[in-house]
Order: C-alpha cells, then sequence, then structure tokens
C-alpha cells in the first residue's frame, strides 16, 4: 500500500492512535497478523519522543539498582532481537564506565555487570561479547580522559537511530496493507452499534472494531477527552535533554558517566564528526510537542562530562540541542529519575468495541510491547492470531551473514565505486539492504539529481516524499536523516526551496 493510501469505507479491525514507535510497532504486527489497520498519527512520524531519545537500545544498567529486573531482563532479550531484525539501524557498541571509587565501589559494579551479562542470555556464542575490566590509561580507551582514571569497565549495549527505526515499521506494516495516516487528529470517537465511530480532522470519518491508544505523552487526555473513557491512570512527563558536541574524543566506543547525584549520563559518538551527551530527568511544565533544553539542563550535562573529559564541553560549545518527554507510568514516585520506565497497558471493554491504552515503555522494548497490545485485543476481538515478529526482518534489514560491512563490500562498493565513503556509509545506515533500490542504475553523482550537501541528494530526497510521508524540510533533515548537522544554513534552506517549489 502507497503511503499516501487511504482505508476503505468498511470498518478497520484495528485503529491505531500515534505515529511512534510503539504505534508503528503494533500496526505491523496487527497487520502481519492478518488484522486491517489505520494508524492516525495528528503530525509527523517519530514527529515527538520517538525522534528525541539517546539513540540507545539497550537493557538499561541503572535500572538494577531499581530492582527493575523483569524490565531489564526483557529489554535486553529484545536488544538481540532488534540486532538480527534490522542490522543497519540497530548496531553493537562497546560502552566504558570509569570507575570512582567514591560513587560505587568496585564490587557493585562487578556484581550489576554479571548480572546484567547473565540477565542477556550471555554465552560464548552471543551476539555480543560480555562485560569485563579495562586500563584507561592505555591505548585506545585513554583519549580524551582525564589521567586519574586509570581503571574502568567494559559491556555491551546497541546504539540505534531512534527515528528510521520507526519509518521501518511504518514501512513494514503499510506493505502488510495498513493503512499509515500522518497528519491526521484524531478529533472524537465514541462506540456506536458495537463499533469505534471515529472523527478525524478535516471531516473525514473511519469506523474501528478496536482502538490501539498509543499516543505517548497524550495518552491521558485522548482516553478521557477524545474518546471519553474514565480512568485514574496517568502518566508523568519527563524530559530528557541532550547535548550535540563536535567530537570529544577519537574511537567508536560509548562512555557511560557515573554522577554525583548517582545518575548516569551517556557520552556517545554519533554521526562520525560529533559526540551525543545525554540525558536529563527534569519533570516537563510545558508543552510536550515542543520541549526545550534549559541552561541548567546544558549546564549539568557539561558539567557531568567535565569531570571525566581533559577538556570539559561548554553549553556554548553545542552545534545542537533537542530533548524529548518521556510519558512514563505514573508509579508515585517523587524523584523523576526513580519513576520505572516499565509499561502499563489498560484494556477497557464495553460490548464489542476495546480500547487498549499504553502507559510509559522504552525504545528498546516496542516490539514485545506491540505484541502484548495486539495479543490482547485479538482475544478481546475473538479472533486468536499467532505472533509472528521475533523472527521478522525489517525493510533494510535483509544482509548477509557477516552484516553491514560484508554487504557493503559484496554489494555496494562493487557497483558504486565513486559515491564517497562518508556519503556512502551513511546511506547504508539509512537504508541497508534497500540502498541498491534506491541508487538503481546510477552510474555516477550526477545520476543522482541535485546535491544539497551534507550527503543529500535529490534521488534519496525524493525516496523520502514517496515512501516513507515526508513532507517538510524538518522530517527530511533532522529525522528520516542527520543531514542538517553536516549542512550550512543556506544548505538547509535550498532544500526547504526545492520542497516548496
Amino acid at each position: 500500500m502507497t503511503p499516501d493510501a487511504r482505508p476503505s469505507d468498511r470498518p478497520v479491525d484495528l485503529l491505531v492512535i500515534g505515529g511512534g514507535i510503539n504505534g508503528t510497532g503494533i500496526a505491523r504486527d496487527a497487520a502481519g497478523r492478518g488484522f486491517s489497520v489505520a494508524l492516525v498519527e495528528r503530525g509527523d512520524l517519530a514527529g515527538a519522543t520517538s525522534s528525541a531519545s539517546s539513540k540507545l537500545v539497550h537493557g538499561g544498567l541503572r535500572y538494577l539498582e531499581q530492582f527493575e529486573f523483569r524490565l531489564v531482563a526483557e529489554a535486553l532479550a529484545e536488544r538481540e532481537t532488534l540486532l538480527r531484525m534490522a542490522p543497519h539501524l540497530v548496531w553493537p557498541s562497546r560502552f566504558i564506565m570509569p570507575h570512582v571509587p567514591a560513587l560505587r565501589p568496585r564490587w557493585m559494579i562487578r556484581a550489576g555487570l554479571f548480572l546484567y551479562d547473565r540477565l542477556g542470555g550471555y554465552h560464548a556464542d552471543a551476539l555480543l561479547p560480555g562485560s569485563g575490566s579495562v586500563r584507561l590509561d592505555r591505548p585506545p580507551y585513554d583519549e580524551g580522559l582525564q589521567a586519574r582514571y586509570r581503571h574502568g569497565f567494559i559491556y555491551s549495549d546497541c546504539r540505534t537511530d531512534d527515528a528510521r527505526l520507526v519509518i521501518a515499521n511504518a514501512r513494514d506494516a503499510a506493505r502488510l496493507g495498513a493503512s499509515i495516516l500522518p497528519h491526521a487528529e484524531l478529533v472524537a470517537a465514541e462506540r456506536a452499534g458495537g463499533l469505534w465511530q471515529v472523527q478525524l480532522g478535516g471531516g473525514k470519518t473511519l469506523q474501528a472494531r478496536a482502538i490501539a491508544n498509543v499516543a505517548g505523552p497524550w495518552v491521558k487526555e485522548v482516553l478521557n477527552r477524545r474518546l471519553g473513557v474514565p480512568s485514574a491512570d496517568s502518566v508523568r512527563l519527563v524530559r530528557g535533554s541532550h547535548l550535540v558536541l563536535p567530537r570529544r574524543y577519537a574511537g567508536e566506543h560509548a562512555f557511560i558517566l557515573q554522577n554525583d547525584d548517582r545518575r548516569v549520563v551517556f557520552m556517545i559518538p554519533w554521526e562520525g564528526r560529533f559526540t551525543l551527551l545525554g540525558t536529563t530527568d527534569v519533570v516537563e511544565v510545558g508543552d510536550p510537542l515542543q520541549p526545550r533544553v534549559t541552561d541548567a539542563e546544558a549546564a549539568y550535562l557539561c558539567a557531568a562530562a567535565g569531570r571525566y573529559l581533559k577538556q570539559a564541553p561548554r553549553p556554548q560549545d553545542a552545534v545542537w540541542r533537542y530533548a524529548g518527554v518521556r510519558p512514563l507510568y505514573d508509579d508515585g514516585s517523587g524523584d523523576p529519575a526513580a519513576i520505572t520506565r516499565d509499561y502499563t497497558l489498560r484494556l477497557d471493554v464495553q460490548g464489542q468495541a476495546p480500547v487498549l491504552s499504553v502507559f510509559g515503555g522504552k525504545l528498546t522494548t516496542y516490539r514485545r510491547l506491540a505484541e502484548q497490545v495486539v495479543d490482547r485485543l485479538a482475544a478481546a476481538l475473538g479472533e486468536r492470531r499467532r505472533a509472528w515478529t521475533e523472527r521478522s526482518t525489517l525493510p533494510g534489514g535483509a544482509m548477509p551473514a557477516g552484516g553491514l560491512g560484508d554487504f557493503m563490500q559484496q554489494e555496494i562498493v562493487p557497483r558504486y565505486p565513486w559515491l564517497p565513503q562518508a556519503q556512502r556509509d551513511a546511506l547504508a545506515r539509512r537504508h541497508g539492504s534497500e540502498l541498491p533500490e534506491l541508487l538503481g542504475d546510477a552510474r555516477g553523482p550526477a545520476d543522482l539529481g541535485e546535491d544539497f550537501g551534507g550527503g543529500l541528494c535529490e534521488r534519496e530526497l525524493e525516496w523520502m516524499l514517496s515512501r516513507e510521508w515526508a513532507r517538510s524540510a524538518d522530517d527530511i533533515l533532522w529525522r528520516r536523516s542527520k543531514c542538517g548537522l553536516h549542512m550550512t544554513a543556506d544548505q538547509r534552506e535550498k532544500v526547504a526551496r526545492w520542497l516548496g517549489g
């Protein structure tokens, strides 16, 4: 089904409200089980929380201190599943934790990492290597660090492109028959005749047998006001802010830095030329659609990194700031950092028109969450259908046994030797095994159309417009790619003019 397809006049089995990672994952899972699905999103896909994360697929090492063992175990299992599903969008990374005896004793960290490995099912043939001890006063881990840090620990997790993971799920859902409708706001819905009667913006209507309310920060508003369903459950909106800095150290390893408030801050290589620094945990009291990194948060992040780096970063060094609002399930905790990252599913059934609302959740566990949501809604509809996504592949993920590296050497480099390596690598990260389809029979740069700079060409831009629901320059430069980071202001404006023309 094409990106601009619309649902038929017949009722759909499932209406999904929300185009973030959980919503698109649910739409894909349900469509693959043979349900008719429509997904509505009032803005762009991944337009809020799902494009403003720390770009990690991980178990959450720090959640062990909060005794979130079930969540960590599920997340670690999903980490390996996503590595297989989308090796171009999820890739292994080694994380270094410098040891600070005053914050956590060595035995505690070793015990935590031992448990982390075991919860993750570590064994000799695991996709990711286990944890261990490292010296930080020797290459390759001494680069950029203060000399006083001599000992540390190393473990494995994964990095990801969060927004493109959303797009991949949406594209596969559409391939399986789902109608994906960004820029379509749910105005109201009510139960009548055993169905949901749904009003969308622009006077459009549809009917649905069931609804999955995955509206993120707006989940309670949608449930109570748009659907008219009372609920005592609520979310706590917690802002996570990030700074993008010029590269602070060599190497592809990331750092997890202990702070004196017992939180941790990640320092992650990003987009080749940059270091991503984040995140904070601050209660959001403003508009969750447009969160802002405060000066206090920027100073906090820089101070946390400055405790470890030879050259402390300054807030004014950041080339970009972004913040995302996590819609965490309100468990009554007074400390934003201690609020559970687990998800809660609430099913309301009246007659034959169920609605299931998702409170909380993590990017890493989206596939498992989607599976549980569809299981429960299918049962409520009296139609049990087997789950299927655990061993599936997302668009672009059909790689040879050697992964992305072998794919590049076997398929891309011989066929497109004229592509600059930086652009070639970035395109492969974005499109994976679909890259030959995008590049087609191009024999040189001229065949790719206009060069906008920053690694973005006209052919890729048109692909994003025709296949990925992109509309605006922001959709393309900051979500479906990060080309905006590598462009001048004039180059970004050139993209906006091309789209406007």
